[in-house]
């Protein structure tokens, strides 16, 4: 039994060779399919790796209070957050200064989400962030110094015009220079830099390289508008203290906000591992929609296989009419074909998942991630492709198997 597999292999792989063009065509079909499929599978565990990664630099320990929660919607999935009132700066200071609990505690809002930043005659393109922050911001957001210092608190209180900028920022005005000390020109103000941030990477717009952080007072007048909310954001020594603190925090926010005991919150807090959950949820969704959309077109090149290979059964009829003549049983030849068909798949699938890995971590690279290996989805990627090799081989290796030896050697 193993001998005749064994031929039958040879004899399988002979074909493919003598027909080299129509095998490329065809593993070329079923390399396409599987190339989006692993592709955009990989690119999202791509995504998924870098969300967790930003997320972490933030900690488990820390949660932020805000006006209302995370805007994070894929389409009409997630969920809405709902509208607050606004929290005002009287209201941000006002908890500051009475949460008791041993926590670090920030306040910060963000000016503009992109404007162009200048130093002489260097410029941004128009996407840069400007958040407003306090002393304690870099901690509670997760910021680390690599260059210069942080605001001091005279800093903070006099809104001197000093900043702190982000890596890529500092690249892209200074290049391999000295970014400190250096003047930068953010809407015609001009501020001074003391410090640049540790490369830290960017999930959905959350932090990242391309930033500039002023003194929060600064930031107030620059950036003044009507519907101005802040946030507030607590570190927490410890995981194991985080429900204390998000309880004592919550008691805290609604006496500052003069709640009554029936009222329900006026404010939403998040956690930062929270919201990481949340992306990854929705993005693990849109995966499994890519995978029916990627096995709908596998099943359109297992019909395109099959045709193939039920021409390849009348070209080689005569083959298959000698071959039975001497000895050859109808399971062999069935085999023979059902080989044949699922060794073409393999090869495109083969190519399919290498491209498709390659091209899915092109994202790796621009999001400035980790380069991933999806196994599941390879492994998802092959087998799905011999299964394409069964359904598509098996009528045309039935009718191969069927054919009438005589009448198989008298066709020409």
């Amino acid at each position: 039994m193993n001998s005749v597999f064994k031929e039958n292999v040879k004899i399988a792989f002979a074909s493919i060779r003598s027909n080299a063009l129509r095998t490329a065509i065809t593993a070329g079909i079923i390399a396409i399919g599987i190339t989006a499929l692993v592709g955009i599978l990989t690119s999202i565990e791509v995504f998924k790796s870098t969300i967790s990664e930003n997320f972490a630099q933030m900690g488990s320990n820390t949660f932020t209070i805000q006006n209302r929660g995370p805007n994070i919607r894929i389409g009409q999935r997630g969920e809405k957050p709902k509208n607050h009132p606004l929290i005002s700066i009287n209201q941000a200071e006002a908890f500051k200064e009475s949460f008791e609990f041993p926590a670090l505690t920030s306040i910060s809002f963000i000016g503009s989400g992109a404007v162009e930043v200048k130093s002489g005659t260097e410029e941004t393109n128009p996407n840069i962030q400007v958040w407003g922050g306090d002393k304690e911001y870099l901690a509670t957001a997760g910021y680390e110094i690599s260059e210069g210092r942080n605001f001091s608190t005279t800093e903070i209180q006099e809104s001197r015009p000093y900043a702190i900028i982000g890596s890529d920022l500092k690249k892209e005005l200074f290049g391999e220079g000295n970014g400190l000390e250096q003047v930068i020109s953010i809407r015609g103000q001009k501020f001074k830099v003391i410090g640049v941030l540790t490369e830290k990477g960017s999930a959905l717009g959350f932090g990242g390289d391309k930033v500039v952080i002023i003194p929060l007072h600064t930031a107030r007048k620059m950036f003044s508008r009507p519907n101005m909310s802040y946030s507030v954001s607590v570190m927490v020594p410890t995981p194991g203290m985080m429900e204390s603190a998000l309880g004592e925090a919550t008691s805290a926010m609604r006496k500052v906000r003069g709640l009554k005991p029936t009222e329900e919150d006026n404010f939403n807090i998040t956690k930062s591992d929270n919201i990481a959950q949340m992306v990854i949820g929705i993005t693990s969704q849109a995966g499994g929609a890519v995978t029916i959309i990627g096995i709908i077109t596998l099943l359109s090149s297992a019909i395109s296989l099959m045709n193939i290979m039920l021409v390849s059964v009348t070209e080689r009829t005569r083959e298959i009419g000698i071959r039975k003549s001497i000895g050859a049983t109808a399971g062999t030849i069935r085999k023979q074909f059902l080989i044949e068909a699922i060794l073409i798949t393999q090869i495109g699938g083969l190519g399919g998942v290498i491209l498709g890995v390659s091209l899915g971590n092109l994202t790796a690279l621009l999001m400035n991630g980790s380069f991933v290996i999806p196994y599941d989805w390879m492994a998802l990627g092959l087998g799905l492709c011999f299964l394409v090799g069964i359904l598509s081989g098996f009528i045309p290796a039935n009718k191969a198997s069927n054919l009438d030896p005589i009448e198989s050697l008298r066709y020409e």
